[in-house]
């Protein structure tokens, strides 16, 4: 049976790749270093498969080269990533950590294993990479201009990976994504937070006026675009990844508004509350994702009518997610310094 490691796979994304991957039949190496993002509940369904095997590794541990060579994967997803913006703010450090040096550490060891062995890095990253673009879209080609340290640190993470395919030829691809949502994502995002308050009663928080747009994606769409550019993508090569569907936070609160009212009876409480904006807030990310279309034939499926109802369902029927996490991580106010 071909074998995978995915890094991260007990976060919101890479426990989604999972489930497709352990779907086509490929026994998967989940590598976690079980952070405050990291949710057992996540790989409850398939956490006692026979093809599925977790170690907890942060990807910073000279662990990581041991478990290359005594499993011998075909591919290797990178999630492993700090990701939360407001997080960022705060503390930086845990960004640099994770983001840089951890990307450095595992490229060290991925460089010595396909010496001996075949294999394939997809590095997924992100479309803040790009920076504020207020006309048009980002393509490939567009130069990187990160605005908070979250962004900062993933796009020197791709500069990494890019390097390392040039200077040691090592077999690897960059993908950029837009905003994911859907199932098993932390509170701490924007999507799952109003959910949660409205599932609480509890007033919708949104930053400044509203107004800052953001390309969503549903999250299984993103991981069929890994399977495939992990199947057929040139190496070397970035890709970018979206909908081609800009939505601002207040229609995303209004759409899950309009989707909740017909599923439930909401409170009194649940109403919008405009919050003090947080520092560098980028106005509008969108991604041109036309070279993934042609190459590979891929496309989303989901649209966001469809998804936000899917994810409010999840959240709705598993409501022990919730219960899972530390109220702190729920309720706590970030990016203020």
């Amino acid at each position: 049976m071909k074998k995978v490691i995915v890094t991260g796979g007990l976060g919101f994304i890479g426990s989604n790749l999972i489930e497709l991957l352990l779907n086509e039949n490929y026994f998967v190496i989940n590598l976690d270093k079980v952070s405050y993002s990291s949710n057992f509940y996540n790989t409850k369904e398939f956490s006692k498969s026979k093809k599925y095997k977790f170690i907890k590794c942060d990807i910073k541990s000279p662990k990581v080269k041991k478990i290359l060579f005594k499993y011998k994967p075909i591919g290797f997803f990178n999630l492993a990533a700090e990701t939360h913006v407001d997080r960022s703010i705060d503390n930086p450090d845990s960004f640099i950590q994770s983001n840089i040096l951890g990307v450095y550490n595992l490229l060290e060891n991925f460089r010595t294993y396909v010496k001996k062995y075949n294999s394939k890095l997809i590095h997924i990253s992100t479309d803040e990479v790009y920076g504020d673009v207020l006309k048009g879209r980002s393509s490939e080609n567009y130069a990187y201009r990160p605005s908070s340290p979250y962004a900062a640190s993933k796009a020197a993470s791709d500069h990494l990976v890019s390097s390392y395919v040039r200077t040691y030829k090592i077999p690897a691809i960059v993908t950029n994504c837009s905003n994911n949502y859907g199932p098993k994502q932390h509170p701490e995002k924007l999507i799952p937070k109003l959910i949660y308050n409205i599932l609480n009663n509890k007033p919708l928080p949104i930053y400044g006026k509203g107004k800052n747009s953001r390309e969503w994606i549903y999250v299984k769409d993103h991981c069929e675009a890994l399977i495939k550019i992990f199947k057929n993508g040139k190496l070397g090569n970035f890709y970018n990844i979206g909908s081609n569907k800009n939505l601002n936070n207040l229609q995303v609160t209004n759409e899950l508004l309009k989707v909740s009212k017909k599923l439930i009876k909401v409170g009194k409480n649940v109403k919008i509350n405009f919050i003090k904006d947080r520092p560098g807030h980028d106005i509008r990310y969108a991604l041109n994702s036309n070279k993934i279309k042609r190459e590979l034939k891929w496309k989303p499926v989901t649209n966001f009518k469809t998804g936000i109802k899917l994810t409010f369902d999840w959240y709705n029927n598993n409501k022990k997610y919730y219960n899972s996490l530390s109220k702190k991580d729920i309720h706590k106010r970030l990016g203020n310094k």
